[in-house]
């Protein structure tokens, strides 16, 4: 099996709390260096599906891991993806990372390299829909079962969820679209408590806003399609180990990090944990077989999108707060779920691990229901009616109309998605014309329902 640079330690000058090097700096400038034979000062696509082996004996360390900086085959690796990876890796504070085709297979690839058929997820009921489906539908179909646990920052409820099987903690640092946040901490202690490790999707709230590794996660992943890439114009999905969970406590519930691949070998916990390794490799073993590598040119793109996340997440955080402070006093709107609100739940929560802010994706809810949702989505001129999230562009969407239309009314209330509910974006743009286009909205869609309820 190929590996690659991505998959040692990042540089020591780029850890965090460890280097001179701060957030806006590693975000520019870790993994890169000038191209070998060229000294390009931007990291090159590297567009080659094979790379060769300098000899014989070259070729079989590289498939016997024993030199792990070299390459293959892209599928398992790829010079313009490992930059990419270091990066964020240094940025979540981790100790390696694997980039992959999307979010949802960095989603797959995560919990696939240590669960198995027969074997248990707990997962907070607040996570993407795509998970949902993932989790339900597709995991189910490989003997894997999965419970929910609907108030996430219950330590009791955890605990009630977990089975001897259970293998992993699954929750997201922000959600979409009603805007909670985890308190990692806590739920990061029950499952060590249980001995698993908690995952963490962090897309919202990226490292900019909270790095779930510092408070006791042990593996995040993120839709890099979103505020990582920035722009819309790409898809992408990472993974970053923190190496802290001790795979090695209870070696039984983990066969695939301690049963060789070959005879006579070691596993791969034996061989890589003193690096913090094991579990990457692990990962890019599963990246490798299923296939689902990241494009170098997805990666180009990420890369430059990561090297503005800090710049631009202020911009979002901005614009959103002054949003939802619009929002807030209109007479249209009954309510807003913004985390920094005072009546919000979870406003400690977000006190506690939202560094910056609590990003730029939130939702609010209509007076006048799914017929005033769609006026209001239709009389829209600067926000794009679109269902992605963590674009320059402010973007709107109202689920009951499109994401969850194929639920009933009762189906949608019990996940929390009313028929007036509507999902913001909120880009980069200037914050006058976004006030701006959200008024002549709001007005145009509910000047009736206005009327007749004040």
């Amino acid at each position: 099996m190929s590996t690659s640079d991505a998959t040692r330690q990042p540089q020591s000058n780029a850890l965090p709390g460890a280097a001179p090097w701060h957030f806006d700096t590693m975000q520019t400038h870790v993994g890169a260096a000038p191209a070998q034979g060229h000294g390009a000062h931007v990291t090159p696509i590297v567009a080659s599906a094979g790379f060769a082996f300098d000899s014989v004996d070259h070729a079989a360390s590289i498939f016997s891991m024993d030199h792990l900086g070299s390459y293959a085959y892209a599928r398992a690796g790829n010079p313009t993806n490992a930059v990419v990876e270091q990066r964020l890796a240094a940025l979540e504070g981790g100790a390696g990372a694997v980039l992959t085709a999307s979010g949802q297979a960095a989603t797959v690839l995560a919990l696939l390299a240590i669960v198995r058929s027969g074997d248990h997820v707990v997962a907070s009921s607040q996570i993407y829909g795509g998970t949902t489906g993932l989790l339900n539908e597709r995991f189910a179909e490989l003997g894997i079962s999965v419970s929910y646990v609907d108030e996430q920052n219950d330590a009791e409820a955890w605990r009630r969820a977990a089975r001897p099987e259970t293998r992993a903690f699954f929750a997201e640092s922000i959600s979409n679209p009603l805007c909670t946040v985890l308190d990692t901490r806590l739920v990061a202690d029950v499952a060590h408590e249980i001995g698993v490790p908690l995952i963490v999707d962090n897309t919202l709230a990226t490292p900019y806003l909270s790095r779930p590794l510092e408070h006791g996660a042990d593996i995040v992943v993120h839709s890099t399609t979103k505020f990582l890439a920035g722009h819309g114009a790409v898809i992408g999905g990472a993974i970053v180990d923190g190496a802290s969970f001790d795979f090695g406590r209870e070696p039984e519930k983990w066969p695939a990090l301690h049963t060789p691949s070959s005879p006579g070998e070691a596993g791969l916990w034996e061989r890589f944990s003193p690096q913090g390794l094991a579990y990457v490799l692990r990962v890019r073993a599963i990246l490798r077989d299923y296939g689902p590598a990241a494009s170098p040119f997805n990666a180009f793109l990420l890369q430059l999108g990561i090297e503005t996340l800090s710049l631009r997440m202020r911009q979002h955080v901005a614009n959103a707060r002054e949003v939802v402070q619009f929002l807030t006093s209109h007479p249209a709107v009954s309510v807003v779920h913004y985390a920094e609100l005072p009546d919000s739940p979870w406003r400690a929560a977000a006190a506690s691990y939202l560094e910056h802010g609590a990003g730029s994706v939130f939702s609010f809810e209509l007076r006048g229901g799914l017929e005033a949702g769609k006026r209001f989505i239709a009389a829209l001129r600067l926000f794009s009616h679109i269902a992605n999230i963590g674009d320059v562009r402010s973007l709107a969407i109202q689920p009951a109309s499109t994401t969850h239309s194929p639920l009933t009314e009762s189906e949608r209330t019990t996940v929390g998605i009313p028929a007036g509910l509507i999902r913001l974006s909120i880009g980069i743009e200037d914050a006058r014309d976004l006030l701006a286009d959200l008024s002549a909205a709001l007005d145009a869609a509910h000047t009736d329902a206005i009327a007749r309820d004040i």
